[in-house]
């Protein structure tokens, strides 16, 4: 099977634009998932270097973002979620939007059979938290 590539924007181009504010599902590329859809196939992606400010001190947070998705027709590429989460860095939000806000960017532009996402933050005032959502398309089949 060959993936049609030409319609990826940041992948392989000589001139990578890096957008700093206002992360939206319009930054995120996708191509044709190579796997069939019997719902079997997973993809699990974590980027360890995400950061974002606190809506109201404005001091960092840092996390790892852990993804894992089940995809019915389309995959993310992973240069543009790259980009998609460096957009986050001045963006003023607490943890768990920034989950949620994450996930809805996700289902929006993959439609995938189930997605998970986890912000593994750093702890901030002794305090760990890591909200996680779970998203599933209303045509999945558990299967046991």
């Amino acid at each position: 099977m060959v993936i049609p590539v030409d319609h990826l924007e940041n992948l392989g181009s000589q001139k990578t634009t890096y957008v700093t504010e206002r992360p939206n599902s319009g930054i995120l590329e996708t191509f044709k998932s190579p796997f069939k859809m019997d719902q079997g196939a997973t993809v699990d992606i974590t980027f360890p270097e995400f950061s974002s400010l606190c809506p109201k001190t404005g001091q960092p947070d840092f996390a790892s973002i852990v993804i894992e998705y089940c995809p019915r027709e389309l995959c993310v590429e992973s240069k543009s979620l790259k980009l998609y989460f460096f957009a986050w860095r001045q963006e003023g939000c607490f943890m768990e939007e920034i989950t949620e806000r994450i996930k809805n960017d996700l289902v929006e532009v993959l439609n995938p059979w189930w997605l998970r996402v986890q912000g593994q933050f750093n702890p901030r005032g002794a305090t760990t938290l890591w909200p996680h959502v779970l998203w599933y398309h209303p045509e999945w089949e558990f299967k046991t």
